[in-house]
């Protein structure tokens, strides 16, 4: 594994993270303790010590296994980060709360699910500019800081983009940004690099294989089922995607490199990434997500 610092916020990150949106649920399987357990073992065992989850995948959900997981091993090896500014009701339904006060009982409700006294990376979670621009909310962020519940804030941009966040980040006591950032997808190679090359900011690259199309697994014509989030796709455009990946993997993934971890190196060409944040569905596709690292250089 390899690792390089998060920003200034002198984090050391491994430069492929756990991303675990699907403990929440909503990609096609509802996962147990021990299947949690099993993918947590295998990134530790691949070198992977940042993990990324939210409030909302599932109602804490994600990060209850998480935390179960933590209350059993070595806290101190991992980098914790996680999200504020959404409740989960229902499959792909979430409700906003970026009012201070109710994103202060979220954080402790956080603590208690990922059962930590301190979150390493605690991020703004897709909000509009409006909710962004609440000093109220900054400083009551700034003040769990210094009682020691947080150490680092983070602006996890929505994904339609925001340069405002981006631009302002640094200004509000943000030292990350996470961004949506895949070999489909290099608006932020415009939009936000050059913001967070200024601030010195580190970038967190989500759904890095385009939410499993960079894989290499699914061919134009793919269908998902009901409960996977990619289910809810517009066809047009996944079909697009789909034709476009076609076309990278016969001009662009040398021959015999599994596309997966073409497509994870290749957003850490960029030395502004600090970490891929892919998910995986088992340990194997850890395994397969952190063979990334050795690509990178």
């Amino acid at each position: 594994m390899r690792y390089r610092e998060l920003g200034r916020s002198r984090l050391r990150v491994s430069v492929i993270g756990l991303g675990t949106w699907q403990f929440g649920g909503e990609w096609g399987h509802a996962y147990t303790q021990s299947e949690a357990d099993a993918i947590l073992d295998q990134a530790a065992a691949s070198g992977i010590n940042l993990i990324d989850t939210a409030e909302c995948y599932g109602d804490h959900l994600s990060e209850g296994l998480i935390g179960d997981y933590l209350a059993r091993h070595d806290r101190s090896r991992w980098v914790v980060a996680t999200k504020f500014g959404h409740h989960f009701r229902r499959f792909m339904d979430r409700g906003d709360d970026f009012s201070a006060a109710d994103v202060r009982q979220q954080l402790e409700a956080s603590l208690r699910a990922l059962r930590v006294d301190t979150i390493d990376l605690y991020q703004f979670h897709s909000g509009a500019d409006g909710l962004f621009q609440n000093d109220e909310l900054w400083a009551m962020l700034a003040e769990q800081k210094r009682a020691g519940k947080i150490r680092h804030l983070g602006v996890s941009i929505l994904g339609k983009g925001s340069v405002l966040q981006a631009g302002e980040a640094w200004s509000r006591g943000a030292e990350a940004l996470q961004v949506v950032y895949n070999r489909l997808d290099r608006r932020p190679e415009q939009l936000y690099f050059p913001h967070a090359e200024r601030d010195r900011l580190g970038i967190l690259a989500r759904v890095p294989m385009a939410s499993g199309l960079l894989s290499g697994k699914y061919r134009p014509g793919a269908k998902f089922q009901a409960n996977d989030v990619r289910g809810t796709f517009d066809a047009a455009k996944l079909e697009r995607d789909l034709a476009e990946v076609e076309r990278l993997r016969q001009t662009e993934v040398p021959p015999g490199m599994p596309m997966g971890a073409w497509a994870l190196a290749w957003c850490l060409k960029n030395p502004l990434v600090s970490a891929v944040i892919p998910g995986c569905k088992d340990a194997g596709q850890v395994v397969a997500n952190a063979a990334a690292a050795d690509l990178c250089g």
